[in-house]
């Protein structure tokens, strides 16, 4: 009798990648690792960068994108997605063009347009096609107040600001949107879901933590509710999980130093340290 053989949770990250290690695909890599799943990469950009800002981008060419795509799905294919940094409209169209040609399920989408350090990482014409093209074929997009507000062509100064314009997020079609409230001036971090299906609204909040470790903490958030996803945990259960276990992240992260400028949480907090795996 042949044995049958375990799978593992497959989770593809599209996105750029942050020579620093702390955002990007390397964060994305570390996240889905640690929580058990099985990381692969389509890498859509490659950057210069440090706790300190970006000095450049080099976009991928198309068609390597194209081919890191059908490489990883024609093969082991995917649970889950976490998508990116997508710089233009070119590379957002070949991206929902490869994920509807497989099927792709379980699609994170993190609308990366500015990086914690405020270089913009989203070229202004590749706007109208993330929301008209990707939106539309996403499980659950996650864009904070900044990315938010260029979506809405409006500010969102509070809490309650969020409750009233997150239903407007959903007019892209996306089956989920994450409001991340950390931007905001408050002491707690508010973060809302919104479901355009039921037209339902869950808040998750939580104190802030004191820390200027937060480098790539958008990415490690969607990345890790991609894992719990491929986990087949349902959606608001993996937002509550990722959250939790991006919090602990920062905490674990918030007294260490690396490099001069905003550090990365500590994505690995969950391994005994100097222990050999």
């Amino acid at each position: 009798m042949k044995k049958e053989m375990k799978r593992y949770s497959r989770v593809l990250s599209i996105a750029g990648s942050d020579s620093g290690g702390g955002a990007g695909i390397q964060a994305d890599i570390k996240t889905i690792t640690v929580l058990g799943g099985y990381a692969m990469a389509a890498i859509t950009a490659i950057t210069a960068q440090n706790t300190m800002g970006i000095s450049a981008i080099y976009p991928v060419p198309i068609s390597a994108i194209k081919e890191q795509l059908d490489a990883v799905l024609s093969d082991i294919g995917t649970d889950a997605v976490k998508i990116g940094m997508l710089h233009s409209p070119e590379v957002i169209y070949a991206v929902a063009q490869k994920l509807k040609e497989y099927q792709v399920k379980n699609i994170v989408l993190d609308p990366v347009m500015v990086a914690t350090s405020g270089d913009r990482l989203l070229k202004q014409e590749a706007i109208s096609a993330l929301k008209t093209t990707l939106f539309p074929i996403a499980n659950l997009i996650t864009p904070n107040v900044p990315e938010a507000e260029v979506l809405l062509n409006r500010k969102l100064n509070s809490i309650t600001d969020m409750e009233l314009y997150i239903t407007h997020l959903g007019q892209w079609e996306s089956e989920a949107v994450l409001l991340k409230g950390g931007h905001l001036p408050t002491d707690f971090c508010a973060d809302l879901l919104f479901i355009p299906s039921a037209y339902q609204v869950y808040e998750f909040s939580a104190p802030k933590i004191s820390t200027q470790n937060t480098h790539g903490t958008g990415c490690t958030l969607s990345a890790a509710i991609a894992v719990f996803l491929a986990h087949q945990f349902p959606l608001q259960a993996a937002v509550q999980a990722a959250l939790d276990y991006l919090r602990g992240a920062i905490l674990s992260g918030k007294d260490y130093t690396t490099g001069n400028g905003n550090g990365p949480v500590f994505h690995n907090y969950k391994l005994e340290r100097g222990q050999p795996l």
